[in-house]
């Protein structure tokens, strides 16, 4: 009786190991501490074209200054941005999809990496494109809650090194502490992103 009651013991053991691991995969890739992430709002959208004028002040407060140093601003796939992280988050941002070569002017960030508690990568079932589903902390939570409500239909940008690299448009006030950003580059650059976010 004892060796049965030993035996069941252990399965129960391995079966509520096996129910955390699975529930670990479910959440995502905790994000790394001090990872550059920033959740910007999408003030205007440029669309695709070469870069006009010399380089801007990207981090203007000035409206005029911040369209120039958008449109000037060299949208080459797969190259580093000269910013990497450095740029203010309590300041405009103008900044690049460098996938699609769309330019953008982006406003103060009102979420960071600090407020990420997990992200995977993924696959919208939908359309096939690749996802990214970042899940907020508590702290983060309460933010994207109370941004997202008051931001009905409008853009915002997720913003890594300084690379624009998803982007979507608030429907509701979303307050599951999860959201779900299209990205634009395929599969394995969505994974490479989230190893990028989580340093793994």
């Amino acid at each position: 009786m004892r060796i049965f009651l030993a035996a069941i013991a252990v399965l129960l053991a391995a079966a509520a190991a096996a129910a955390a691991a699975v529930a670990g995969c479910q959440a995502g890739v905790p994000v790394k501490e001090g990872t550059h992430l920033r959740f910007r709002p999408v003030l205007s959208e440029l669309p695709a074209g070469p870069a006009v004028g010399p380089p801007g002040q990207r981090q203007s407060t000035d409206p005029a200054t911040q369209d120039a140093a958008a449109r000037a601003l060299p949208c080459v796939p797969e190259q580093p941005d000269e910013l990497d992280g450095r740029d203010d988050p309590a300041l405009p941002l103008a900044g690049c999809d460098r996938t699609r070569g769309t330019r953008y002017v982006l406003g103060p960030g009102f979420l960071s990496g600090a407020e990420v508690a997990s992200v995977e990568a993924g696959v919208d079932p939908l359309t096939g494109g690749s996802v990214i589903t970042f899940g907020f902390t508590e702290a983060g939570t309460a933010t994207w809650a109370e941004w997202t409500g008051h931001h009905l239909g409008k853009p915002l940008a997720v913003v890594l090194r300084g690379r624009v690299i998803g982007t979507a448009v608030i429907r509701s006030a979303i307050t599951d502490g999860t959201v779900r950003i299209k990205v634009t580059s395929p599969r394995p650059g969505a994974q490479q992103l989230v190893r990028e976010i989580t340093g793994a």
